[in-house]
């Protein structure tokens, strides 16, 4: 069963991670009603896990690719700048903050460690 998981995993992960992507900017971008419980700072956290998780499926998507592992965190990041930059040019209702490109930045950073410090321990996975 497991072997059936990863295998299913492993054949789509592109399209999991392409899928990824375009669902981090429809939230970025959509616009949300007022939250019934208000926590300060619970957004900075909620970027770092979405790039995290972007990042590590990207990471994974093409690991056995060419493409080197720091480009691939480079275009998260510009990723992520992109969108708080359409955030504020596109819409009328979302900020574009500094402190949530060093949310995503920290989202990605630890994706990055982890997937480094996986994959030199592992590297016959």
């Amino acid at each position: 069963m497991l072997k059936r998981i990863k295998n299913l995993l492993k054949d789509n992960l592109n399209i999991i991670a392409i899928l990824l992507t375009i669902s981090i900017a429809i939230l970025s971008l959509m616009k949300v009603g007022k939250q019934p419980i208000q926590i300060n700072g619970l957004d900075k956290i909620e970027h770092a896990i979405a790039y995290f998780v972007l990042t590590f499926a990207w990471l994974l998507a093409l690991r056995k690719s060419k493409i080197n592992a720091k480009l691939i965190v480079l275009c998260c990041f510009l990723y992520g700048i992109i969108i708080e930059a359409l955030q504020v040019t596109t819409t009328s209702y979302r900020l574009g903050e500094i402190l949530d490109v060093v949310a995503n930045t920290t989202g990605i950073l630890i994706a990055y460690i982890c997937y480094l410090s996986f994959f030199k321990k592992n590297e016959a996975i």
